[in-house]
């Protein structure tokens, strides 16, 4: 299985620091967030990964050529952003034919990913979405979920003011071919995952929680509690 790995966003919440350092490569306990990514899913058993970067790229290839992981790593520079989506549909060919992990890798979090995988081949057989999901301290900053008696997602609420509830999304996806089939028929460069992949699969998407640690690290304050609350598993250090 490959997977795509969404790195390319400014960080415009943690300026000054990623006005020198991309968002991935921001270091919590002393490690850039990408390799607690890369060591994550390489040793879950996934065979290849792709980066999409933009905003400091050369800094960005610099560290995966220096990464024991840069065998199985390509890299794919966007001179303008395409949304969470619109990546997949541009590099619909790397992805090929077959299910793939959708990761956005401005997150820092230790999620079972054999697990995972075998919850999406698990899936009701009408789902073409596997999402991760966590209980979340901010609900209003997050999409949160509404499930039926499957655990599959029924309503999605994305950044409102009173949700309702704190299931949400955690933005990592397992998808079927037929997910970058919808992407590419739009005939957009950007597309966004939350606002049109997610509603277009309304219904056909299982949420798995996640009993782990999950963060956006966004912001000064996530990232200190991250500091403060995470601790690595073996493997991470």
């Amino acid at each position: 299985m490959r997977a795509l790995l969404l790195a390319a966003g400014l960080g415009t919440r943690l300026r000054p620091l990623t006005l020198t350092v991309p968002k991935c490569l921001v270091e919590i306990h002393g490690r850039p967030l990408l390799d607690y990514w890369l060591e994550h899913i390489f040793s879950a058993g996934i065979e290849r990964a792709l980066i999409n970067t933009h905003w400091l790229p050369d800094a960005v290839r610099s560290h995966v050529q220096a990464s024991h992981f840069a065998g199985r790593i390509d890299l794919v520079y966007e001179a303008d952003l395409l949304g969470t989506a619109g990546t997949v549909g541009a590099n619909a060919a790397w992805l090929g034919d077959d299910p793939f992990l959708l990761v956005h890798a401005d997150n820092l979090t230790d999620f079972d990913v054999r697990g995972f995988i075998r919850r999406h081949q698990q899936r009701p057989s009408h789902c073409a979405i596997t999402m991760l999901a966590f209980r979340t301290d901010v609900p209003k900053t997050c999409g949160i979920l509404g499930l039926d008696c499957e655990n599959v997602v029924t309503s999605f609420h994305e950044k409102v003011e009173n949700p309702p509830g704190n299931l949400a999304n955690a933005a990592v996806y397992l998808c079927e071919p037929e997910v970058v089939r919808l992407i590419r028929s739009l005939r957009r460069p950007v597309v966004d995952f939350s606002t049109e992949v997610i509603p277009a699969f309304m219904g056909r998407i299982l949420a798995v929680e996640t009993n782990g640690y999950h963060r956006d690290i966004g912001s000064p304050e996530a990232l200190a509690l991250a500091e403060r609350e995470f601790v690595p598993m073996p493997g991470f250090a």
